[in-house]
């Protein structure tokens, strides 16, 4: 992905920008980068309380093993 991200120059970003201009309009842009926020803090909290979930089933099977 990092590679990806390094061929990507000024230019190709500005015609990316512009296309998503005309696309969704200015108004949209907010709504969908508001989304997006949403979206991207819903999955951190899902990965967390995975992590969380996991570290609790490890404590409950080690106290079960002693």
């Amino acid at each position: 992905m990092l590679l990806f991200l390094g061929s990507i120059g000024f230019q190709e970003i500005l015609v990316i920008a512009i296309i998503v201009l005309l696309l969704f309009g200015g108004k949209k842009i907010p709504e969908l980068m508001k989304g997006l926020g949403k979206g991207v803090k819903s999955f951190k909290e899902g990965m967390n309380g995975i992590d969380e979930s996991s570290e609790k089933t490890a404590e409950k099977n080690d106290s079960d093993k002693q």
